[in-house]
């Protein structure tokens, strides 16, 4: 006895309703489904954006007041649950994501809770990545962090991780960034770049570098000096956020971060 038809997600996939019970139980489906339909078979209610497996624990949810989540699909459950204004059906995601965040999923997770201010998921996933920063920096979701997302994790200085591999990670989000939008690599990287922190990277010698360094090439030495040399030692007035430490690797010049400003 099902009254309404949707056609849901990439593939198409048909899914029957009671739009009596989906109104009751949802304001959007109410304003969504609008009033009764008239004579005759009602045209169907596309939904492309959700896929099917959500959609349909979004109608579990509606029809028995509880649902079964999984972890590849609660992202895509709790975007539906903040997006249709189910409360309930919200802290249940948000529950099992905590129960389940993982290195592979942190990133996703983080890109959701920046997306719609989920203000405790957000410290959640940033904390989780401040204990776990290079496996974070590898995986898939970290490369498809919008820059609000990334800007959060630049900004930390409990990331576990050298500023070396900050940046090259940076530089291959930007490439990706940039290939998936069409546009040039600094103009993606661009907003995250002031975020590094140049600092507490080590300069390269002639004949080898501070141990743990990295080749940073002839640009990278001189900008890297001027840090050292005008930032750190001069006492220069630039000196702020990207003169801070970070848990990552020590060098053997951080220890100039801690002189107070002459």
């Amino acid at each position: 006895h099902s009254d309404v038809r949707f056609v849901v997600g990439q593939e198409r996939q048909e899914v029957f309703a009671h739009r009596c019970l989906l109104a009751c139980r949802c304001n959007f489906f109410q304003r969504l489904l609008g009033p009764e339909p008239g004579p005759g078979v009602p045209s169907p209610v596309v939904l492309s954006t959700i896929p099917a497996e959500a959609f349909l624990a979004v109608l579990e949810f509606l029809y028995t007041n509880s649902v079964k989540l999984h972890r590849h699909s609660v992202l895509e459950v709790l975007t539906a649950a903040v997006e249709y204004g189910l409360e309930e059906l919200r802290e249940l995601c948000l529950g099992f994501v905590v129960k389940v965040l993982d290195v592979e999923l942190v990133c996703e997770a983080l890109q959701v809770a920046v997306t719609f201010g989920l203000g405790p998921l957000q410290e959640r996933c940033i904390a989780f990545i401040e204990a776990h920063s290079q496996e974070a920096l590898r995986t898939r979701g970290f490369l498809e962090l919008s820059a609000p997302a990334l800007l959060l994790l630049l900004r930390s200085d409990k990331l576990c991780v050298d500023e070396a591999d900050l940046v090259l990670a940076a530089r291959s989000w930007a490439r990706v960034g940039a290939a998936v939008l069409e546009r040039p690599v600094a103009e993606v990287a661009a907003p995250v770049v002031r975020e590094l922190r140049l600092a507490l990277l080590a300069r390269r010698r002639c004949g080898g570098g501070e141990p743990g360094s990295e080749p940073l090439g002839s640009v990278g030495e001189q900008i890297v000096e001027a840090w050292k040399c005008h930032a750190l030692r001069r006492g220069d007035t630039a000196r702020g956020a990207s003169c801070h430490r970070r848990r990552g690797l020590p060098r053997e010049h951080h220890r100039f971060l801690d002189l107070p400003l002459k």
